[in-house]
């Protein structure tokens, strides 16, 4: 029998618990957990924001350096999901940081040339009220390949409304058909890649 799968979702939103607010991006992740949960698939949710991640490209950059646990959270799940809402065209500066200290994946391969992100499968979640989510997307998936994250068909899920428009996502009375469909696609391929590996890891790279 093999272990359940964990996700973990980096919300990139810019903004704070402390606002009181959900953010859109809240609410796309929030829609993926959905999907995830209905194969049974436990999911936490971090948000960025909230915690000093600290500039750097190491594991730990020291005192006040709140990405050990962070990164202790990715080593642990089996998808990640990196959320960003779209500002000026390109992913947020918080999951930028995040993919920075990511970096340090790189430099600690095991013996046999895998680093420790190789197995896990990453996804991604964009909103915004601009054009860019292809865009967003793509930066996010090279960067996630670059540190050893598998990406699965279709893995993104997003919504832009209206350019330059008031309207966000978290707004919306319903979610659009086409948006719903997308998560779906991206729940079902990613689940479906992550308990492949799980059971059959990447062989040596070296």
């Amino acid at each position: 029998m093999t272990t359940p799968l964990k996700v973990l979702a980096l919300n990139g939103t810019l903004k704070t618990s402390k606002t009181g607010q959900t953010s859109s991006t809240d609410r796309m992740i929030d829609l993926l957990i959905e999907g995830f949960a209905r194969h049974g698939i436990t999911a936490e949710t971090v948000r960025l924001a909230d915690h000093q991640v600290l500039p750097g490209v190491t594991a730990d950059e020291g005192d006040g350096d709140a990405w050990p646990q962070i990164r202790e959270k990715i080593l642990a799940a089996d998808i990640v999901v990196a959320g960003t809402p779209v500002w000026m065209g390109q992913p947020s500066s918080v999951i930028k940081r995040a993919l920075e200290r990511m970096d340090a994946f790189i430099s600690e391969k095991d013996s046999e040339g895998r680093m420790p992100t190789y197995g896990k499968v990453a996804a991604v979640a964009v909103v915004g009220n601009e054009d860019g989510a292809h865009h967003v997307s793509a930066e996010l998936f090279q960067a996630l390949n670059d540190v050893g994250f598998s990406i699965a068909p279709n893995a993104v899920s997003y919504w832009v409304g209206h350019a330059m428009g008031s309207t966000d996502f978290r707004d919306l009375d319903e979610i659009p058909d086409t948006v719903t469909s997308a998560a779906r696609m991206v729940v079902e391929s990613t689940a479906h890649l992550a308990g492949l590996l799980a059971v059959n890891p990447y062989p040596s790279v070296k």
